[in-house]
């Protein structure tokens, strides 16, 4: 009987490793899919009066479909185009060194070096050309978990609620609404920080000259929607409008659009704004959010700027839980004296 359990506790194991290896390239496709999902919730749910649950997730789908699709031509353009100005400005870069005045050492550790950066800078933008495909089957994932997420919405939660164990439901039940309200706050902040890093990033091209009222908004509007995506960010507009400013000489300008960005756009606000937004929809210190923010994404990555809050509140839940049943556990009086002790005897009354 023993060698029989240890035979389908090993059997288990190497299915739940297996499966792990399997979904574990997918975890940030599919939580992120999961989190949009949560996020569209409420639109689905009024779709739904007019359509079925299927034909309102597929047509939420579609319209995300859309967007993904405008979302990656837009990045495989900039990135390509930021890729091939930086290889040719970190050519030219070396060339211009090479002509200038130098001692011979220098002149011959500029070429030594220059002999090793360029192929491995080639290699590198050459690697991240062939990840185009992994990046569309993560966007593959994102959709099919999107759609799912939506579509068995009420599936699934009734599924978690019937998993939770009878001895334990309020506990369970607390522990679900938290995560609920948590993650909700940060949606909602993710939302509005989102709309608002959008109409900074127009405003700061129009300050600093980079382009055109019509080009600052497709700018603004691009910084709205990178802010969705993992891995990309806002950054990467003030960024590029940078590198402009310095392929034409213009330093100052340069400096000015990245301190600005990176104080108004991102990541300054993801870790200063955001946590303030969410701490005061979820009633929790501010230093806590910021702290599970922080802490989540040092440790999961982007993904932990969501997973990190959760869970830290989840954690107080618990401990608020632990000092509830510890109270009740104490004795409400005080023990009486051991007999053993001896009594103290009132005074007599003598006449």
């Amino acid at each position: 009987m023993r060698g029989e359990t240890i035979v389908w506790a090993a059997v288990i194991l190497g299915i739940i490793y297996i499966s792990w290896e399997v979904t574990r390239p997918f975890v940030s496709a599919i939580f992120f899919g999961v989190v949009l999902a949560y996020a569209v919730y409420p639109l689905q749910k009024r779709l739904e009066k007019k359509l079925s649950s299927s034909a309102s997730a597929l047509l939420l789908s579609g319209m995300m479909i859309g967007l993904g699709g405008g979302i990656t031509a837009g990045l495989l353009i900039i990135s390509a185009q930021v890729a091939s100005s930086f290889y040719r400005g970190v050519v030219d870069f070396i060339d211009w060194l090479l002509q200038q005045p130098l001692p011979p050492e220098v002149i011959k550790f500029i070429t030594d070096f220059s002999d090793q950066l360029i192929p491995k800078l080639s290699d590198a933008l050459s690697r991240q050309a062939f990840s185009i495909p992994s990046y569309l089957l993560q966007l593959l994932v994102f959709l099919f978990t999107f759609y799912y997420s939506l579509a068995y919405a009420e599936e699934i939660v009734g599924k978690i609620r019937a998993s939770l164990p009878e001895k334990n439901r309020e506990l369970g039940e607390k522990l679900l609404e938290s995560m609920n309200k948590t993650l909700s706050a940060l949606v909602r902040a993710w939302l509005l920080l989102n709309v608002a890093k959008g109409f900074l990033m127009t405003l700061g091209f129009l300050i600093f000259g980079v382009s055109d009222l019509y080009t600052a908004i497709v700018a603004g509007f691009l910084t709205f929607i990178f802010s969705f995506v993992p891995l990309f960010e806002g950054w990467m507009i003030w960024l590029i409008a940078a590198g402009y400013f310095v392929l034409h000489g213009m330093y100052g300008h340069a400096i000015g659009i990245s301190i600005y960005g990176f104080l108004l756009v991102s990541p300054m606000p993801d870790y200063t704004i955001r946590p303030l937004m969410v701490a005061k929809d979820t009633e929790l210190d501010e230093t806590l959010v910021f702290l599970g923010m922080v802490g989540g994404t040092w440790a999961m990555g982007l993904k932990g700027l969501i997973i990190g809050p959760i869970v830290l509140n989840l954690l107080l839940v618990l401990l608020k839980e632990w000092k509830k049943i510890t109270a009740e556990r104490e004795p409400l009086h005080p023990p009486s004296p051991s007999p053993s002790e001896p009594q103290a005897r009132p005074p007599s009354l003598s006449p």
